[in-house]
């Protein structure tokens, strides 16, 4: 389904009509979004950035290989209102968590490895806390796709069951066998940053070790799934999946727009299509009366609401629904 609030008339009507072209990233799109007193405000995450960055961020290959859908819920399940894991499961950190990618599409990396992150601990009763590394299946997952120049979440998925992914935390955190490597980069004109660039940057190299001084060895620090799956494109499928087990892996269409989220429930206003992006979602509630669901991004704290962001649920808004992989851990 289209993330576009107007429909496309077989009659060739124009719609030009319905969307100003707005600079993207610009105070002009922030002022229309604003101005529309739509569901969600506008501000600038990003300052002093070039746009080739921003569409770097956006590594997810849409519409790739799938996994088989897995319906594990066929009871009637009693489901709140509002759920939030970060309050169900307060003993996993990782579930607090937002990432940075730095200047590379890797985001389908992150939302795999973060999700199962969160998965580990949920089903070790909190007795297993690790942060996956994004770097190990970043570099080393040659079937997920080109690495910083894009992946599917799918494959992702299906490489931790396969051969399994090692520890590893931010960058320059020294936590874990394999650390993120490429740095954090500077949205606003001033920090401590470097700044962010839209280049290719090359993927890291794939190396079977670990970091110096780290123990156990890279083969022992492995952890595997189970079995990897696509959840059904369901509302209530995807709320019994989030309830049961814990984050998932989803993937949309993000917009211009997207790139301006500051709070409240994200629906799509303004601007053209950027590419695909994978993020982790968590849970889900409502807010002003509208249904959403609860993400966390990579883009690091700086950007949204620390972090997370909210998008509308239950129409299939960008693809939000239609792209959605897990796991359970083994």
């Amino acid at each position: 389904m289209w993330c576009a609030l107007f429909l496309v008339l077989g009659s060739g009507l124009s719609i030009s009509w319905a969307r100003p072209h707005l600079p993207p990233l610009s105070h002009e799109m922030v002022n229309f979004i604003n101005k529309a007193n739509t569901t969600w405000k506008a501000g600038h995450n990003f300052h002093n950035v070039d746009y080739s960055y921003v569409k770097r961020l956006c590594g997810t290959l849409l519409k790739g290989p799938k996994l088989s859908t897995m319906v594990q819920y066929t009871e009637d399940m009693e489901l709140p209102k509002n759920f939030d894991p970060r309050l169900q499961w307060p003993n996993c950190p990782t579930l607090k968590e937002v990432r940075d990618q730095g200047s590379c599409g890797s985001c389908w990396a992150f939302g795999a490895a973060e999700a199962i992150s969160d998965r580990v601990c949920i089903h070790s009763n909190a007795k297993v806390s690790v942060e996956i590394s994004s770097e190990d299946l970043l570099s080393c997952c040659e079937s997920c796709g080109m690495g910083c120049n894009g992946g599917y979440p799918s494959a992702a998925c299906d490489f931790w069951t396969k051969e399994g992914l090692v520890s590893g935390g931010l960058y320059d955190s020294h936590i874990g066998c394999r650390p993120y490597s490429i740095p954090p980069c500077e949205h606003h004109v001033n920090g401590t940053r470097p700044p962010c660039k839209g280049e290719e940057g090359d993927t890291p190299q794939c190396t079977n070790q670990c970091e110096p001084g780290y123990t156990p060895g890279y083969k022992q620090d492995k952890h595997f799934g189970k079995r990897s799956y696509s959840v059904p494109s369901d509302e209530k499928e995807i709320m019994k999946e989030l309830y049961k087990n814990g984050p998932v892996e989803g993937a949309f269409t993000v917009y211009e727009d997207f790139l301006l989220y500051k709070s409240g429930v994200y629906r799509h206003v303004s601007g053209s299509a950027v590419g695909g992006h994978a993020i982790k979602v968590l849970g889900w509630g409502e807010e002003g009366g509208i249904p959403y669901w609860l993400a966390a991004n990579s883009w690091n704290t700086d950007w949204g609401e620390n972090g997370f962001f909210k998008i509308v649920r239950g129409e299939d808004h960008c693809g939000i629904e239609s792209e959605m992989v897990a796991g359970i851990p083994l």
